[in-house]
């Protein structure tokens, strides 16, 4: 499985990358919106790990935009953000988990 994980954190991102690909997975990781916007214009990736605050902007409206484009592809969210109320947000977007 290829998964696209962007997430700005060094600590938390090679943590995740890390892991997944002890697992057997291909990751290839951004820390930038619009270097996710770029990976994802260039490649098939079968999951995306969006974190939700990242340099460049909220991973939120990045999630929007990318399921009116008609994308696909499943995206489970990684935040520090706590409140039902992003959850609510995050799954109302498009994200599966």
């Amino acid at each position: 499985m290829r998964t696209l994980l962007i997430e700005d954190d060094t600590v938390l991102g090679a943590a995740v990358r890390d892991q997944l690909a002890a697992d057997g997975h291909s990751v290839d990781w951004v820390q930038r919106l619009d270097a996710a916007g770029d990976a994802l214009t260039g490649a098939h990736f079968d999951l995306v790990l969006l974190d939700l605050m990242l340099p460049d902007g909220r991973g939120i409206p990045f999630l929007r935009r990318l399921r009116a484009k008609g994308d696909v592809t499943p995206v489970i969210i990684l935040t520090a953000l706590d409140q039902i109320s992003d959850r609510i947000e995050g799954l109302n977007a498009g994200a599966d988990d």
